[in-house]
């Protein structure tokens, strides 16, 4: 298959009721999105759907044939892409000359910005009457707002993940934008009636535990600034708090790392892997010391009070003074429009801090109190008026898609 369309320049004429649909996803989470995305497409739409573009394997398994492997350009961080750039330079040039060639009835793309946008700037350049849409926004509510106003000239529609990016668009000058519903809404269910027992029962802890959760970050670099205070926090924590256990869940990308610095440790973490013993820690919790990013919503969903904290390098920390715009960097405090959960940012991301914050999580007493409350409201502020995300957002798809750049 080339770039300049593959099977679909083979293919015979497209029957009336033929959509043709390109997709692009950068990352694993794209890929999930993208293929729940497609399962509704499937079973909604009567024509035949030809699926081509980027994507990962649960994409494939319903029935993309992507360009070339998803890992090419699967990559985290700056350090990351600049290591890859050649390469995802080349990538985006193939890719966004194979959505050309391939006359799609509207072209996808799917988070992984720094990747996807490229894509979609260039085909707009050469086949403007291809509708663009852009599945998970770019977090131009936080940093980089121009980028809003940017998007317009390229983006046909955006579709949100977060309730109030909706807004953020509109006041930044960007592109028609819905709130379709966040992943996690389809995960309510399965999290509420979670059993927590399996993971007591591995981890032999006892009823009455205070079990705190520490939740370090995904990324190397995030692991490497915070895990020392984390660590140290832990600590006094548990000097006070003798039978403190603390659970902590990890990927498998940073568990080498995680292990080796937790020699330093004077209280060392029980570590758990997989989705479920993830939730049923969150579950167990009194409360969890998070970095900033997509967990601090899961936590909220899954209940559980926290305090989030977050640090760049020395480099780095003026620039993102400069940038970040938000009044929170705590996704669950912007879904409720209150500063509900603390965040300790930069120089006040200490040991002394991080224990300060958590104690009366973990005691009890009025500041857990409110934030429990808080807590109950978020899965409130994620739902939709009815059904589910990948339904909401393959409403839009197929609106574009049949009805051209003019749909709205």
């Amino acid at each position: 298959m080339t770039a300049g369309g593959g099977m679909w320049d083979r293919a015979p004429p497209a029957e009336a009721e033929e959509l043709r649909l390109f997709l692009v996803a950068g990352e694993h989470s794209g890929d999930a999105l993208g293929a729940k995305l497609m399962s509704v497409l499937n079973a909604r739409r009567r024509g035949r759907i030809r699926y081509l573009g980027v994507g990962g394997p649960l994409m494939t398994q319903q029935g993309l044939v992507s360009q070339f492997p998803m890992e090419d350009v699967a990559v985290m961080g700056i350090g990351g892409i600049l290591a890859r750039l050649p390469t995802i330079l080349r990538r985006i040039h193939s890719t966004a000359a194979a959505a050309v060639a391939a006359e799609p009835s509207a072209l996808l793309i799917i988070d992984s910005p720094e990747f996807t946008h490229p894509i979609a700037r260039r085909v707009r350049r050469r086949a403007p009457h291809v509708p663009i849409i852009d599945y998970v926004s770019p977090s131009v509510w936080a940093w980089r707002p121009g980028r809003a106003r940017r998007m317009r000239a390229y983006i046909d529609h955006v579709l949100a993940l977060l309730p109030f990016e909706p807004a953020a668009h509109e006041r930044l000058g960007g592109p028609p934008c819905s709130y379709v519903g966040h992943p996690l809404v389809e995960r309510l269910s399965w999290i509420a009636e979670l059993d927590t027992a399996p993971l007591t029962r591995r981890l032999g802890l006892a009823p009455d535990t205070p079990l705190l959760v520490v939740l370090p970050g995904s990324r190397s670099s995030e692991v490497k600034r915070l895990i020392g205070p984390f660590g140290e926090a832990v600590a006094q924590l548990a000097a006070e708090r003798p039978r403190l256990e603390v659970v902590m869940p990890v990927v498998g990308s940073v568990r080498g790392l995680i292990e080796q610095r937790l020699q330093a440790w004077p209280k060392r973490p029980l570590l758990v892997e997989g989705e479920e013993d993830k939730f049923r820690a969150f579950k167990l919790a009194r409360a969890a010391l998070a970095a900033s990013g997509t967990v601090t919503l899961e936590l909220a969903v899954g209940g559980t009070p926290m305090a989030v904290a977050y640090k760049v390098d020395a480099v780095m920390a003026p620039a993102l003074r400069r940038m970040i715009k938000a009044r929170s960097i705590i996704l669950a405090n912007l879904v409720l429009g209150d500063n509900a959960f603390p965040e300790l940012i930069q120089e006040r991301c200490t040991p002394a801090n991080l224990a300060q914050a958590l104690a009366p999580l973990i005691d009890g007493g009025p500041v857990r109190e409110a934030q429990v409350a808080a807590l109950a409201q978020v899965p409130g502020c994620l739902l939709l008026p009815q059904g589910t995300p990948s339904e909401a957002a393959a409403d839009i798809v197929l609106r574009y898609a049949d009805g051209g750049r003019t749909s709205r």
